[in-house]
């Protein structure tokens, strides 16, 4: 029998954990291949490649489930005795539906290290192997759960043997060092499994090592890293041992339990620009954090975000929806979490997973969802859909002008001064506008910036100078000059000769402005000062402001 492990990763540099797992645990297996797709991709291209085996598993997760479902029924189309596996979060729960297409023979629910091995080994009798759904006669089966696989059986295993060394480098490796949370937050499925299994440390080591040789992105799975603060240090620790400088690795860290001998670690001994930390806060509001099993302490992840910042960068997210949070709640949320300026700020909404509590709840929140992938929520008793529609319009230009990094000291400056949620909700509606009819281009994003601003804050200079700073930092090249006029001829030349400005090989641009540029560079807020900014340009790289 030959058969294929594959799946349809959403973009060409993901790889997948899963497949890569059962392949070399199942090596041994005569006419077992692997190969991975993206969503991309035409469906008879993937079909076609296929449609010559005997058998095809697909891992299957919320972002490819309907593509895989096209090609599976492409693949039928093709060759109809080619059996169709289906495994994954996105087909272990409430899915009736999914076995009940025609052109899907087999689904393996929960984990499928033992399901799957037993399947190569017994098929085509079914009833002996655990966690399989399969028909018989018109009728559903559902076989008994296997027991937890036993996570030692990994020691000896690589699974990123069979990606070519060479294109390692390009792609995000995953490295998966425990399984299980400790949290029960009902929005997520890995509170189902409330208890933590940890991997071999041979097998974390050795997937390490391999991944800092041949690969550069390194992203752990665990949803709580620091869970056990001991295996957190002792997994950094082997990292700085071993790393290449070309290594960066990302976490996801509950800040507000981190105790400080990480956080000394971190401060001490990370080099900075090697760590990523993603932090979950979701929301401030402690009915909503309740209602989904969440408790935190916000002044904790505060002070652990100010602590670690100039090491690690540093990734917040939220999360529009929860139970029991208003409009006005998660305006509050976002200007409170906005002002810790992290690199990145993702303001997510809530999407009801398959096998989740809070989707088997839904109706006691009055919740309406999409029923189809990615579930998002589209109303409640707590949000109307056009409450949804505007927070939607902040998320839009927090994307564009925040996590982009286009508009960063326009944006501390806002967070100051006025409600930045409703700064970047107008910005959004107005950007909504401008953008919806023709590509305005990188141009066209300040222009709306600037007009936005000078139309809603037409007495604020300083909101325009800053957004002229943002504007030519964004630029290798010199841009036309926009927002502000230049100082005159004759100052240029002063200022050529004051700052030893070489003309002969740089460009600059020189707007007078009415904040410190040195204190702003430095400190990351403005000080009122009559001041020259001065940028310069070589037209390779991003710009710098000359102090």
């Amino acid at each position: 029998m030959r058969v294929l492990l594959t799946t349809l990763n959403s973009k060409y540099i993901h790889q997948n954990l899963a497949i890569g797992l059962l392949y070399h645990l199942n090596r041994g297996f005569k006419g077992l291949d692997i190969k991975e797709f993206t969503t991309k991709m035409p469906v008879d291209e993937v079909a076609d490649y296929c449609s010559s085996f005997d058998l095809i598993a697909f891992s299957c997760y919320i972002w490819n489930i309907e593509k895989t479902l096209e090609v599976a029924k492409q693949i039928k189309h093709n060759n109809p005795s080619c059996k169709i596996l289906l495994g994954g979060p996105e087909v272990s729960y409430e899915y009736y539906d999914v076995i009940e297409r025609p052109y899907v023979d087999f689904i393996i629910v929960d984990e499928g290290e033992i399901p799957f091995s037993i399947f190569l080994e017994k098929y085509p009798e079914l009833i002996s192997i655990p966690g399989l759904v399969w028909k018989k006669d018109g009728k559903v089966i559902s076989n008994k759960l296997p027991e937890p696989f036993d996570l030692n059986s990994l020691k000896a295993i690589n699974p990123y043997l069979h990606i070519p060394k060479d294109e390692l480098k390009n792609k995000v490796c995953y490295v998966e060092a425990s399984r299980g949370c400790p949290n029960r937050c009902s929005f997520c499925l890995a509170g189902l499994q409330n208890r933590l299994r940890y991997m071999p440390m041979d097998y974390i080591h050795s997937s390490l090592q391999y991944l800092m040789e041949n690969g550069r992105t390194i992203k752990f799975l665990d949803r709580t890293f620091n869970a056990n603060q001991k295996f957190a240090i002792s997994v950094f620790q082997f990292i700085l041992d071993n790393r290449k400088p070309s290594n960066v690795f990302q976490f996801e860290i509950k800040a507000d339990i981190a105790q400080n001998e990480l956080i000394e670690f971190v401060c001490n001994k990370v080099p900075k620009g090697i760590f990523r930390f993603e932090i979950g806060i979701q929301t401030l509001n402690d009915r909503a954090n309740d209602a989904v099993h969440r408790r935190q302490n916000f002044e904790n992840i505060k002070s652990f975000v100010r602590r670690v910042s100039e090491r690690v960068e540093v990734h917040l997210d939220l999360i529009v929806g929860l139970p029991y949070d208003y409009y006005d709640d998660i305006k509050y949320t976002f200007e409170e979490v906005f002002k810790l300026f992290a690199p990145e700020l993702q303001l997510g909404f809530l999407k009801f997973l398959k096998g989740t509590p809070i989707r088997k709840d839904y109706k006691q929140h009055g919740y309406r969802f999409q029923q189809h992938p990615p579930y998002q929520v589209l109303e409640s008793k707590y949000l109307s859909a056009n409450e949804i529609k505007q927070i939607e319009h902040v998320e839009h230009a927090l994307d564009l002008f925040w996590n982009k990094k286009r508009a960063t000291n326009t944006l501390r400056y806002v967070a100051r001064e006025y409600s930045i949620f409703e700064f970047l909700k107008g910005l959004g509606e107005v950007w909504l506008k401008t953008s919806s009819h023709k590509n305005v281009g990188l141009v066209g994003l300040y222009n709306t910036l600037y007009h936005f601003s000078k139309s809603n804050y037409p007495d604020d200079d300083l909101l325009i100078e800053l957004i002229t700073l943002d504007y030519y930092l964004s630029h290798k090249i010199k841009p036309a000059s926009r927002f502000i006029p230049e100082i005159e001829k004759q100052q240029r030349l002063t200022l050529y000769n004051k700052l030893g400005l070489n003309h002969h090989k740089y460009r600059y641009s020189f707007h007078p402005v009415h904040f410190d540029v040195k204190h702003l560079l430095q400190n990351k807020d403005v000080r009122i000062k009559s001041d020259i900014l001065v940028v310069e340009f070589n037209g390779i790289d991003y710009p710098k402001v000359v102090v």
